[in-house]
């Protein structure tokens, strides 16, 4: 259950309070500048109580961002990159949420590992292996329809937000920490880093909910449909995928559930009708733009 903000505010206080006397501070003697500190943090646990802004939004989904490339360092073919931006910004116009605080990136990682993640705020990553693996535009297209679903969903931040006592202990914890070297504030520090670690294990290994990839992927139908794409290149490209994954248990397929299942869902969601007359063009398109 929520606590309203005064609540919090003022259990939020007497941890701190409580955290000094740890660190061997007596409260009478508590100066301004160390009252100043547990305002300013008291303040802060307010504002973690309220949902992410967009702007928070974007600069969290860079960081991710920046972690997987870190990891999976970006494909420098600036023609194949122009063209994900294309087919990824078309779509993006055709969603609920046209724009971002920052805007739609679409980008590819050098590997042949077969997957794709969606950063909050609007960054979408694909693999090498992942763009291997569709055999036209519409199953590219409907590759990224799905991670499209997944920043408007903020599935992303759903995960962030059930770390945010972790995210107010820190900025408790670094405050104290750095004013009192208290061995008890350090290690607030140590267990933020560790909730971190969490989040990204949550948004990269563990990958989202049944549910959730559920209603991307009804997402995507829509997204398709409404572009001008064939809906049935989802269909697709869950069929190569399925494919793909025989034998496999990396990558997308550890990520997301057993494609089967995936398939039922679409197929029950029901597959809207596309006129397939751009298809050639689109196919001739892929063909030249894809290595």
């Amino acid at each position: 259950m929520t606590l309203p903000l005064p609540s919090i505010a003022r259990r939020m206080a007497f941890l701190l309070l409580a955290g000094l006397s740890l660190a061997g501070c007596r409260l009478e003697d508590i100066t301004p500048q160390q009252i100043g500190m547990i305002a300013s943090s008291v303040q802060t646990i307010g504002k973690a109580a309220r949902p992410v802004a967009d702007e928070e939004e974007y600069y969290i989904g860079r960081a991710v961002a920046a972690q997987l490339t870190a990891t999976y360092p970006l494909y420098r073919n600036k023609r194949l990159t122009e063209y994900l931006n294309l087919v990824g910004q078309t779509l993006a116009l055709h969603t609920e949420q046209p724009t971002t605080f920052g805007g739609y990136h679409f980008a590819v990682l050098d590997t042949p590992e077969i997957n794709a993640f969606a950063c909050p705020g609007g960054t979408v990553l694909i693999t090498r292996g992942m763009v291997a693996s569709v055999k036209n535009e519409d199953e590219l297209a409907a590759v990224l329809a799905h991670e499209l679903g997944h920043v408007i969903h903020r599935d992303g931040i759903a995960a962030i937000q059930s770390s945010r006592w972790s995210q107010a202990l820190l900025i408790i914890g670094s405050q104290a920490a750095r004013e009192f070297s208290s061995k008890d504030t350090a290690q607030l520090v140590s267990l933020f880093q560790g909730s971190i670690d969490d989040v990204v294990k949550t948004l990269v290994v563990n990958g989202y909910g049944r549910d959730q990839e559920k209603k991307a992927d009804r997402a995507a139908l829509g997204y398709l449909a409404a572009a001008g794409y064939d809906p049935q290149g989802l269909v697709g490209y869950l069929d190569r995928l399925q494919e793909a994954g025989r034998g496999s248990k990396g990558g997308i397929l550890a990520t997301h559930p057993g494609t089967d299942e995936r398939l039922e869902n679409v197929r029950e969601a029901g597959v809207p009708s596309a006129d397939r007359s751009g298809f050639p063009r689109r196919s001739k398109r892929f063909a030249e733009m894809v290595p």
